[in-house]
């Protein structure tokens, strides 16, 4: 297993749309592997494969406080969604220090294969409900900041700038 760099936001590869696996071979399990231990050193509770520039249709999430219940989503979609909708507070491994609230349906039906190339479906909510529609914007191309109103994306783009050029700096 290794650690895989994580790209960081505004990158414009965090915007391309992930192509789906057509197989679930040993490159996808190797690649599973290796994000589930970028993941939980970071660390997060979930990570899509757009995140480590790699732009096919996988993710992994954890949200169990003993990090002990990983779940790999290939190809996942939501098949339903509540008209319910929650307010959480999100961050994101691509946009480090950032954190902010995003309303996103309350509960949803995913959809996905597992690691053995078998179709899954499960509920969520809560924690569990935002992490997947979070994780699945990734791999549309979405990155959880374009959630926000058009001024607080303006600020955080130019403090990003700003504190990117310090570290070039430095």
């Amino acid at each position: 297993m290794a650690l895989l760099p994580i790209l960081h936001y505004p990158d414009p590869r965090l915007h391309k749309v992930a192509k789906p696996v057509g197989v679930v071979d040993d490159r996808i399990r190797k690649l599973v592997a290796d994000m589930a231990e970028t993941m939980y050193e970071a660390p997060g509770i979930g990570l899509a494969a757009t995140q480590v520039d790699v732009h096919r249709r996988v993710v992994v999430i954890d949200v169990s406080e003993e990090k002990n219940d990983l779940r790999i989503l290939i190809n996942p979609q939501l098949i339903a969604i509540s008209d319910e909708q929650n307010t959480y507070e999100e961050g994101c491994l691509s946009v480090p220090g950032v954190y902010d609230e995003v309303e996103r349906p309350a509960e949803v039906r995913v959809r996905a294969l597992n690691l053995a190339g078998e179709q899954i479906e499960f509920d969520a909510e809560g924690l569990l409900a935002v992490c997947v529609q979070h994780e699945i914007d990734h791999l549309n191309g979405k990155v959880f900041v374009q959630h926000l109103s058009l001024l607080k994306q303006t600020r955080l783009k130019a403090r990003l700038r700003k504190q990117e050029r310090e570290l070039v700096r430095a």
